[in-house]
């Protein structure tokens, strides 16, 4: 059988007298000790799974939030140039975007 510390911070106190009369006798100490038995999972077996739950959940979030800006970009781009007056053109095609008034 393999030998084990109690469990807590620090070892339980043998008195004195008790450790001496056993040291020259010979007896074995006996010490108790009470422990809870842990029965289920501690906290951080739930709280990691749902740590990534929360920063996929916040990454999506700021993934919609930087295609709604850039949507929004590119929304006010195609305004400005719709507004230009006469046509565009790139490399000999031209294109009219806007109808003439008349």
């Amino acid at each position: 059988m393999a030998h084990r510390d109690p469990p807590g911070i620090i070892a339980p106190h043998i008195p004195a007298d008790v450790y001496r009369r056993a040291e020259a006798t010979g007896q074995p100490v006996v010490v108790i000790v009470h422990t809870t038995d842990h029965t289920g999972r501690p906290l951080g077996h739930y709280l990691f799974p749902l740590v990534i739950a929360g920063a996929a959940a916040m990454g999506c979030w700021g993934l919609v939030a930087a295609l709604c800006a850039l949507l929004d970009t590119a929304a006010h781009a195609v305004t400005v140039i719709a507004q230009t007056t006469g046509p565009i053109g790139v490399g000999g095609v031209t294109l009219k975007l806007v109808r003439p008034k008349h």
